[in-house]
């Protein structure tokens, strides 16, 4: 039942992919298992993270099950949608029935989507991972795919209004070779492993990126590292921490 709604949702996103004429340069979706269980892990800097995430498993003829904060799940328009699609609902209070439930999933020959960011970095830097994906992985007994975004944070990002004018905003998708998760190694050294690739491939993406900012007031969505002005993370760390 879910691929009921699942699939027509997917109809509709490309649609309007064509409308906003979007130039989107995927490369590396045959990384993505055609069958099993798999952990897809990405780096976050948009809302609309999740579509593009998703967009990369359509190749390999996949459908992603996202972990999403449970609040998405309550909405009145989102939330029939999210359940539709067999998203799972995340309660920070009462992570264990998500982590579960994501398990159950993988068990079960699903993809799983994971921002182990755990929130869109506002710098548009890597934060630190969380170490659940790799758990998840492990216990599992499933790969994890490392895969970066770039150009989403100039649709709809943190801190910034929407644009979703026929704009021909490229978006850059790069997807990486699988990490294996072995039950017999430390969950952290696995993170870490998984966040340097996806790091490298972050770095690939920008530098595959075909614009720059067209002058001194559209710098922001560029980081400070590559001469943008969007915030460090430090500065990030320090306006949160007031």
């Amino acid at each position: 039942m879910a691929e009921l709604v699942y699939r027509p949702v997917v109809g509709l996103a490309q649609t309007l992919f064509k409308v906003w004429d979007l130039k989107i340069d995927l490369k590396g979706s045959e990384n993505i298992p055609r069958s099993g269980g798999a952990v897809l892990v990405s780096n976050h800097i948009s809302y609309l993270d999740f579509i593009f995430d998703g967009l990369a498993a359509l190749p390999q003829k996949r459908l992603v099950r996202f972990m999403a904060k449970e609040s998405v799940f309550r909405h009145r328009i989102s939330g029939p949608l999210m359940r539709g699609m067999k998203h799972i609902p995340v309660d920070r209070k009462n992570g264990e029935t998500a982590y579960q439930h994501a398990l159950q999933s993988l068990r079960s020959g699903e993809i799983v989507g994971v921002f182990p960011e755990a929130t869109i970095s506002q710098s548009f830097t890597l934060k630190s991972f969380k170490s659940g994906a790799a758990r998840m992985a492990q216990e599992a007994g499933v790969p994890l795919i490392p895969m970066a975004l770039w150009g989403t944070q100039r649709l709809w990002t943190k801190g910034h209004p929407r644009n979703f004018k026929r704009s021909h905003t490229p978006i850059t998708i790069r997807v990486g070779e699988p990490v294996e998760a072995p039950p017999d190694q430390y969950a952290g050294a696995i993170t870490r492993r998984l966040r340097e690739r996806v790091q490298e491939l972050l770095e690939a993406a920008q530098r595959a990126y075909p614009v720059r900012p067209k002058g001194p007031d559209d710098t922001w969505w560029m980081p400070a590292h590559l001469g943008g002005t969007a915030p460090t993370p430090e500065e990030v760390k320090a306006a949160e921490a007031r």
